[in-house]
């Protein structure tokens, strides 16, 4: 039951808003009473932090799953775009934009675990880049890693609007991608930007 609960809250809060919906909707939409809720999560909060670690760990598989499909470096970065599109596709506010608004130290702490695994998954993406002839040898692994998700992390804490958030985070996408690509890289850039439309 507890498992169900976070899975309709989560999808209600990430649809509808992490504010505007209340436990009175959540067990509304679940036909159970409020004390059921409360037999597991003694607050609102609570269900909101467990809910941001199940999606923490879901948006985990998928970029595992993204990166064993083994890609080229370039093309791995925008397949990661894709999934996160199809994933967030049908909200209309950002839901780290919200987060971050409404609940700053539930947001904080999902932000610290988010870091920790983009700076492994990007560091590994400039690596594999590198090796694969598509980023320039001399690239700053870390600064590169670092630069490209500070900029994500700040388009998604700042921008309203998931849409919008989506444009932007393309662009910084090409930006970080011509920053280090090599002239292969490049055109390894150009055919996913025709292949994806940004």
């Amino acid at each position: 039951m507890k498992e169900k609960i976070i899975k309709k809250a989560t999808d209600m809060f990430l649809k509808l808003g992490f504010k505007s919906v209340t436990m009175d909707d959540i067990a509304c939409e679940m036909c159970i009473s409020k004390k059921t809720i409360y037999k597991y999560f003694s607050n609102k909060e609570k269900l909101i932090e467990e809910g941001t670690e199940v999606i923490h760990q879901k948006i985990h598989t998928l970029m595992d799953e993204v990166v064993a499909r083994n890609y080229n470096a370039i093309e791995e970065n925008f397949e990661m775009r894709e999934m996160f599109k199809e994933m967030f596709q049908s909200f209309d506010h950002s839901p780290a934009y919200q987060l971050k608004k409404h609940y700053p130290e539930i947001y904080e702490k999902m932000i610290a675990n988010e870091i920790e695994d983009c700076n492994y998954m990007f560091t590994q993406n400039v690596l594999k880049g590198i090796k694969q002839g598509l980023y320039r040898p001399e690239t700053e692994v870390e600064i590169a890693a670092r630069f490209y998700y500070t900029l994500i992390f700040s388009i998604n804490e700042n921008t309203q609007l998931e849409s919008e958030a989506y444009k932007i985070e393309g662009k910084a996408l090409e930006y970080h991608t011509r920053a280090i690509g090599t002239s292969e890289g490049i055109k390894e850039l150009e055919k996913q930007l025709s292949i994806h439309l940004l």
